[in-house]
């Protein structure tokens, strides 16, 4: 298979480096599952609280609900770069009021609209940040990414099968228990949820998957909606990131490339990504 983006011992050497640097960030949740998660992880009025870690915690103490939430309420709000998980640490823990817990949520997904539209201001103030690949996301109310529509319609998406379980587990039942099949059919059903595009209902689904919560692998890089995966992958394999190669025959060169490597297509589209943005040199992703 010929890949003359990486041609230049410069390019292949940074593409290296960004796979290492995706390899790692994937193992991270691994690393974090092989070790004890302290409960204080899950107390958003704890400065150790982390909703990764928490969600770590609640699937391997059997509550793949809570775990689910966790997973959602990560891949929304995304962690910024200056100041972390504060903004869901705030939002989840209620203002160190209470808990917006799955089960409550579920109930009554317009009682957490209602909260964030009344407490906008304070949660808008200070350091509270998304993060960068959700900084088009809003906290007012009628803005484009409405943070409150987005929750609701997550909530009808998981609650039309009765529970994160089901949704999960209808999926697999319905691929007759590929794991690939299933991730495919998840990531199409979530179209219903808004504001989730390719990047966001990839990382919901990956991560579902790396927590432990559904057994799912990512079928492809699903390129026909990307932007930076889509140019790395034209890059690797047309020479330039404008080369006219179509994003169904990109997915099958990915396919090949992962058949040798054997890293996964969540891999291959973030070290794709990055390193299209300076194919010639190396820089770390920070986020």
């Amino acid at each position: 298979m010929q890949m003359p983006g990486i041609q230049p011992p410069e390019n292949r050497n940074a593409l290296i480096s960004q796979m290492v640097d995706s390899i790692r960030r994937v193992e991270y949740v691994s690393a974090i599952r092989a070790r004890q998660v302290s409960q204080n992880r899950t107390d958003p009025n704890d400065n150790a609280f982390d909703p990764i870690r928490a969600a770590v915690w609640h699937q391997q103490n059997g509550n793949n609900e809570e775990a689910s939430w966790l997973v959602f309420l990560s891949t929304h709000f995304g962690k910024s770069l200056d100041t972390g998980w504060l903004l869901i640490k705030d939002i989840y823990g209620c203002l160190g009021n209470g808990l917006w817990d799955w089960q409550t949520v579920s109930n009554n997904p317009l009682a957490l609209s209602n909260w964030i539209s009344q407490n906008q201001q304070i949660l808008r103030s200070g350091r509270r940040k998304f993060g960068n690949h959700r900084k088009y996301e809003s906290l007012t109310p009628g803005k484009r990414g409405w943070t409150g529509a987005v929750i609701e319609s997550y909530v009808d998406w998981v609650t039309e099968h009765g529970s994160h379980c089901n949704l999960f587990n209808d999926a697999i039942a319905d691929a007759g228990g590929d794991p690939r099949l299933a991730f495919n059919k998840l990531y199409h059903s979530m179209g219903a949820v808004q504001r989730f595009g390719r990047t966001g209902k990839f990382d919901y689904l990956t991560m579902i998957s790396k927590v432990g919560i559904a057994s799912i692998i990512a079928d492809q890089a699903y390129l026909r909606e990307a932007t930076g995966p889509l140019s790395g992958a034209k890059l690797l394999f047309g020479g330039r990131t404008s080369a006219n190669i179509n994003h169904a025959r990109l997915e099958h060169m990915l396919s090949e490339v992962d058949v040798v490597l054997q890293v996964g297509m969540q891999v291959l589209e973030d070290s794709l990504c990055n390193w299209q943005k300076t194919p010639g040199r190396y820089i770390r992703f920070r986020g």
